[in-house]
């Protein structure tokens, strides 16, 4: 292909890229690639996309207000109880109005958030959502408001706001910073990453193992003296023609520079030794069964890891994508509302993130990333008579991952209302989360990327001021831990030193198998004090210790993910 004919070929919004089968985007503007280069700080944001409209309802379930959630939906309601599939049942510790439970095929993410690593914000929504899937795209990727129309995007401008704009493509990859700042999955270009007058950019190939070749043997890339990179003649360098070719020739080499910098990443980064699910296990539509989602996870940690510390790329956002949220029908089967296409999708979303929140803290690189969910709105509270949901309003978001302030925030939507009402500007996670995840100052979040103050300000509506969110942390107080420990615990028995008898207290958070055993101070196990099931609550068995000799023993309980020990001393 000579260089004529490759500019011919080139689409000026973007060409598009596969590493590892999946196809994605790079963000490989100048003033980007410094923004990264000159980070303060290695956090990554990863921003899944629910497209279509997922339905909050079925996913994040009312508790108090079950009965009218299933009055409005009985043919798609998930049970509550009396069923072997049933509604799992969040967290008992939370306010009465707060309390929500997930849909059957959740139970990864309920293991997620037991360990502290999941937060729910509830009823996010902008001001006169229109329930449109392209303008509510367009509003919640520029981050404006329902009569907003910026050519930019909140990612965009949240990576452009720090540095002034530099020369594109002069000085670009260099030594210090070798990658692209963003990366999105899938072929399309979103706002979100767009920029004042700045277009993203992007290469495409189709297979990782022959990445390399393949760039190489473009006869583009070449020049042999016969076509000098089909420039225009000196004159016109300065004009607008002039401009946009150097924009188009500097693309082509940055696509060279960047597909053989990815794929010697891609290549060193180890497998990993987690393993992802891949397909739905129960019955749903064929097109729901593959777990869309799994390699593109798969790939971001790889990419993240380059075969140890320091050896990964240094990209701050990726935009990943899973579809097949618009279920105006046959959301679920028509027998059993617990399963089918949306079922599925709960699967691949739960059981995906457990599998890379796991991939990264074997990586080492858990407490570098933050996942968050978008969807362009959510579903009516009122099924309809097609088994499915039709375009609402509010839904919840999910974040995810070890830097997390877990819990629920906000209150189970009003189901008296046809659509879920707003509580939170969407502005307001984003803008939380720049400011407390990547450490973005306040007044750039307001006046450069959001325009309004989303975190103290007042309110549109001029209802009062919007307050901070409690949504990540720096991963210095040990707040998971604080978290699992208000939920899941195993109590100081009494008496102690004991005689005859003690009672060993314990609490825990959901429906499980309790074991709970006494050994020696050698290890090993002298009695099974308990083997059964328990439903979450606070619990208080009494053990007789008449038989055993004086001494020291332990007592050890084990449930799930948590497991502690605790010393108990018998004397006569």
């Amino acid at each position: 292909m000579k260089r004529r004919n490759f500019i011919k070929k080139l689409s000026l919004t973007a060409v598009p890229f596969t590493l590892g089968g999946i196809p994605i985007r790079l963000m490989a503007e100048n003033s980007l690639t410094r923004m990264a280069e000159q980070s303060t700080n290695d956090r990554v944001l990863i921003i899944l996309q629910l497209h279509g409209g997922n339905d909050g309802l079925n996913s994040i379930i009312p508790v108090e207000a079950y009965d009218l959630y299933y009055r409005w939906r009985a043919n798609i309601a998930i049970p509550a109880k009396n069923s072997l599939r049933k509604m799992i049942a969040l967290d008992s510790t939370l306010p009465s109005d707060t309390q929500v439970g997930l849909h059957p095929d959740m139970i990864a993410m309920k293991d997620l958030y037991d360990r502290g690593r999941m937060t729910i914000v509830q009823g996010v929504s902008y001001k006169n959502n229109n329930g449109s899937h392209f303008r509510g795209r367009d509003i919640s990727f520029m981050g404006g408001g329902f009569d907003d129309y910026f050519s930019s995007g909140w990612v965009g401008r949240y990576l452009q706001q720090e540095y002034a704009p530099q020369i594109y493509p002069n000085d670009f990859p260099n030594p210090s910073m070798k990658d692209p700042l963003a990366i999105e999955m899938g072929s399309d270009v979103s706002l979100i990453f767009h920029q004042e007058g700045n277009i993203p950019t992007s290469i495409s190939l189709n297979d990782p193992q022959t990445f390399a070749q393949l760039v190489e043997e473009l006869e583009g890339f070449t020049d042999e003296g016969i076509d000098p990179r089909g420039k225009p003649p000196a004159a016109l360098s300065d004009s607008p023609y002039g401009k946009e070719l150097n924009w188009i020739l500097g693309l082509e080499d940055k696509s060279e520079d960047y597909a053989e910098r990815l794929y010697e990443v891609y290549r060193n980064a180890p497998t990993s030794s987690v393993t992802y699910p891949e397909r739905y296990p129960f019955n749903a539509p064929k097109g729901s069964l593959k777990n869309g989602l799994t390699p593109q996870l798969q790939l971001i940690a790889k990419l993240l890891d380059g075969g140890g510390p320091g050896l990964g790329i240094k990209t701050k956002v990726f935009l990943v994508k899973l579809g097949g949220f618009d279920t105006h029908a046959e959301q679920v089967e028509s027998y059993d509302p617990t399963m089918g296409h949306h079922a599925a999708l709960m699967y691949h979303i739960s059981s995906s993130m457990k599998a890379f929140q796991d991939d990264l803290k074997a990586r080492g690189l858990e407490d570098r990333v933050l996942t968050v969910t978008t969807s362009e709105f959510g579903r009516r509270v009122r099924a309809n008579g097609s088994y499915g949901t039709d375009h609402g309003t509010g839904a919840p978001v999910m974040i995810f991952g070890k830097g997390v302030q877990p819990g629920v925030i906000g209150k189970v939507p009003d189901m008296n209302k046809e659509n879920i009402e707003m509580q939170y500007d969407y502005r307001q996670v984003y803008a939380n989360l720049l400011r407390d995840w990547m450490l973005v100052d306040d007044n750039k979040i307001n006046n450069d990327i959001f325009f309004k103050d989303f975190i103290n300000g007042p309110k549109e509506d001029g209802t009062g001021n919007y307050e901070p969110l409690a949504l990540a942390t720096q991963i210095i107080s040990g707040l998971s831990e604080k978290f699992i420990e208000n939920r899941f615990r195993l109590d100081d028995c009494f008496p102690n030193p004991a005689n005859l008898t003690t009672t060993i207290p314990f609490k825990i958070n959901n429906t499980n198998l309790i074991d709970i055993t006494l050994t020696d101070a050698q290890g090993r196990i002298i009695k099974k004090l308990l083997g059964e099931e328990r439903t979450e609550g606070s619990y208080a068995i009494s053990v007789d210790v008449s038989d055993l000799s004086p001494g020291i023993y332990f007592y050890h309980m084990k449930t799930g993910f948590f497991q502690e020990t605790k010393k108990l001393i018998i004397h006569r």
